[in-house]
């Protein structure tokens, strides 16, 4: 099932499958790549950021940003 990176629930893993264009060269520095599993460790309250796992390393991003991240989620 696909969702945005921003709708995944605590410890939800998936494989990132689009990344909206605009985003793509902003966010490749920090590991996140179309092809890559990701895991979401943490999610703020009221818009903050949200804490993911990508190769082993935590990485925050922005709400808005992981809004424009599509994954396909493990059932």
């Amino acid at each position: 099932m696909e969702r945005k990176l921003s709708e995944m629930k605590y410890e939800e893993e998936g494989v990132i499958k689009r990344i909206d264009p605009s985003l793509r060269q902003q966010i490749t520095g920090m590991g996140i790549r179309e092809g890559k599993e990701i895991k979401m460790m943490t999610k703020q309250p009221i818009k903050g950021p949200v804490v993911v796992t990508v190769d082993r390393s935590n990485t925050s991003i922005g709400l808005g940003l992981a809004d424009k991240i599509v994954v396909e989620v493990a059932k």
